[in-house]
């Protein structure tokens, strides 16, 4: 089992968190026996709070997988990729990459997202869109690599094929 953080960026939530919905798909989507919830957080569009955030949950909590959602769009107030740049040791660009791609097909609006995916430590950090639909659709593409990469992280296999 692997340990979770969820992380919404958004400061209209931030001061009332039961509203978060964006925050409830990361929930529902990965809440089975592969995911147990560790942090559950709420900040505001704050690149500082948003770094400050990962790199406790990364450092200090040693949480395998930190999803975001939130703060990633092309608008003054989107933070949350500089701040995970700012944090993360190593970039996966093709996770962010595919997701752009395939929810293309349902939304063209999707290649504005500036998601970014990396690593911290033994910590994978995924950030995803606020919109709730954006959300689902994304976690949809990428995870069933999850436990792998996430396996891989912890030096737990050496073999690289989800098909087989």
């Amino acid at each position: 089992m692997f340990t979770l953080g969820i992380l919404t960026v958004s400061t209209s939530r931030a001061d009332s968190p039961e509203l978060d919905t964006s925050g409830n798909v990361i929930r529902e989507l990965l809440s089975s026996k592969t995911y147990c919830e560790m942090r559950y957080e709420v900040v505001r569009d704050d690149r500082i709070l948003i770094e400050e955030c990962l790199k406790k949950w990364c450092d200090e909590d040693g949480l395998d997988l930190i999803v975001t959602t939130g703060g990633t769009g092309i608008g003054p107030q989107d933070v949350t990729p500089e701040a995970c740049l700012a944090v993360i040791e190593k970039e996966i660009p093709g996770i962010a990459e595919i997701m752009r791609m395939e929810t293309f097909a349902k939304t063209q609006l999707s290649i504005l997202s500036r998601s970014v995916v990396g690593i911290r430590g033994g910590s994978l950090i995924v950030t995803l869109p606020g919109n709730p639909k954006g959300v689902g659709e994304c976690l949809q593409v990428i995870e069933p690599i999850l436990p792998h990469a996430l396996d891989i992280l912890k030096g737990k296999t050496t073999h690289h094929s989800v098909d087989g």
